[in-house]
C-alpha cells in the first residue's frame, strides 16, 4: 500500500500543494492540460526552483489575466463538469469545493447554493484546487495522512474585512483536526489548503511507518524565520501501519414513540447526508415498552448536520454524543471481469498482507435483475473472478 504523508510544518496552501506534487514527480504539463480545459482566462502554471531558509523546493505561481468575478459553487461545478478531467479527478475537485462551500455557508449563515466564493473563487484558487485534484489522482496513492496543522497568528484582510487568523472558513474546516503548537506571525494555512488537506487526509498525526520512496517539497510565496515549505512524503506502508485509526462521532438515542415509517425516512436522510453507518437495535425501556436504539456514526465535521436530522425527523428529546476511535482495514474499490459482465467490489487488506474481497450489492443486484439470475450466483461469479 502506497501512503502519502503531508508534513505541514509550515502550514498548507494550494500553491504549496501543487509545488510538492510537481516536486514529487507529477507532470506539470498534465496539470496544465486539465486546467486549460476549465476555460479560465489565460491561466498558466509557472514552476521554478527556489530556496527557503537554505532549503530547496519547487514553487508554483499561477499567472492569469486580471478578473473581478465572485463565483458561486454551481459556477465552479459547471466548469469542472465540462472539462476534460477524469471522473475521479472531477469528483475530488468537487469534493474539495463542496467542503469549502459548507464552511463558508456555516460562517456566513447562508446556504451552499447562495454563498459567494471570494478569494477561493478566483482563478488562482480554482487552478490550485483543480490542479491538486489532478495531481493526487496521478500520484496513485492508496491513503493520505497529514501532520497536525499550524495556522499562524495575527490578522489578515479578506473580502469581508480584517479578521483573525485562522480565517473563519479555515477554522471551520479544521474542526476536529489536531492543530500544531507553532505560532509565527502570519497566515500559514489558507482556506484552500485547509479544504485540500481535510478532504484528502484520513488521519492526522505523526508520520506512519513506511519505506520512503519519494519526497516532494512545495514552497509557499511568503518568507518567514523558518523554511516555508510543505513536505510530501510518499512510501510503501509497513505491516504496522496497515490498520488505519481515526476518530468519528457516535450519536445515539432511544425511541419508543416514533412511527416506523418516520424512522425509516430518518434513516434514509442520514445515509444521504454522509453517515458512515446507521443502525437500529431493538431494546426494552421502562414499564416494558418496546423501543429501538438509533445509532449513527459520522465524520467529525458532519455531526451537527446529522444531529439536526435526528432531532427534526424523530420524537427524541435528547441524544448521546461522543467521539470514538475507529480502526479500519485499508480498502480499495475494483471491478472484476466475469462471464456475467463487469462487477464491482471492495478489497480489504489484512495486517498480514492477505486480501479479502466483497462484491458490491448494487452492482450484483443490477446484473441479477437484468439476466434473471439468483443474487447468490452473481456474488459467487464475482468472488471466483477475483480469486483467479
Amino acid at each position: 500500500m502506497r501512503i502519502a504523508y503531508l508534513d505541514c510544518a509550515s502550514g498548507i496552501s494550494g500553491d504549496m500543494t501543487l509545488g510538492a506534487l510537481v516536486d514529487a514527480g507529477v507532470d506539470l504539463a498534465a496539470l496544465q492540460a486539465g486546467i486549460d480545459s476549465l476555460g479560465l482566462p489565460s491561466c498558466r502554471l509557472v514552476a521554478s526552483e527556489v530556496k527557503k531558509r537554505g532549503f530547496r523546493a519547487t514553487q508554483i505561481v499561477v499567472e492569469h489575466e486580471p478578473e473581478h468575478a465572485h463565483r458561486h459553487l454551481h459556477h465552479i461545478t459547471a466548469m469542472i463538469e465540462q472539462s476534460t478531467l477524469t471522473a475521479k479527478q472531477k469528483q475530488l475537485a468537487n469534493d474539495i469545493f463542496l467542503r469549502l462551500a459548507q464552511a463558508e455557508a456555516k460562517v456566513h449563515g447562508s446556504t451552499i447554493e447562495k454563498v459567494h466564493f471570494h478569494e477561493v473563487g478566483a482563478v488562482d484558487s480554482i487552478a490550485d484546487i483543480v490542479g491538486a485534484a489532478i495531481g493526487w489522482d496521478l500520484l496513485g496513492v492508496d491513503r493520505v495522512e497529514a501532520s497536525p496543522i499550524p495556522t499562524g497568528t495575527g490578522f489578515i484582510e479578506i473580502a469581508h474585512g480584517r479578521c483573525a487568523i485562522p480565517a473563519p472558513a479555515t477554522a471551520e474546516m479544521l474542526r476536529g483536526v489536531p492543530l500544531a503548537d507553532f505560532t509565527p506571525e502570519g497566515e500559514l494555512t489558507t482556506p484552500t489548503g485547509a479544504a485540500i488537506v481535510t478532504t484528502l487526509a484520513s488521519k492526522f498525526g505523526p508520520m506512519p511507518a513506511m519505506a520512503i520512496e519519494t519526497i516532494g517539497l512545495g514552497a509557499g510565496q511568503k518568507d518567514f524565520d523558518h523554511a516555508n515549505i510543505l513536505r510530501l512524503v510518499i512510501g510503501e506502508a509497513s505491516d504496522a501501519s496497515t490498520v488505519v485509526g481515526d476518530k468519528i462521532v457516535l450519536l445515539e438515542t432511544n425511541l419508543d414513540d416514533t412511527p416506523g415509517e418516520q424512522l425509516g425516512y430518518c434513516l434514509e436522510l442520514l445515509w444521504q447526508a454522509g453517515a458512515v453507518d446507521v443502525a437500529t437495535t431493538p431494546i426494552q425501556m421502562k414499564k416494558g415498552r418496546p423501543a429501538v436504539q438509533l445509532s449513527v456514526q459520522c465524520p467529525l465535521d458532519l455531526a451537527d448536520k446529522l444531529e439536526a436530522i435526528v432531532f427534526r425527523e424523530t420524537t427524541t428529546l435528547g441524544l448521546r454524543r461522543q467521539i470514538v476511535e475507529r480502526r479500519t482495514l485499508p480498502r480499495r474499490h475494483i471491478e472484476v471481469e466475469t462471464p456475467l459482465g463487469v462487477l464491482a467490489g471492495t478489497v480489504a487488506t489484512l495486517s498480514d498482507g492477505t486480501e479479502r474481497f466483497a462484491p458490491e450489492y448494487e452492482s450484483c443486484r443490477t446484473v441479477a435483475q437484468q439476466q434473471g439470475l439468483a443474487l447468490a450466483d452473481v456474488y459467487q461469479a464475482a468472488r471466483q473472478a477475483f480469486g483467479k
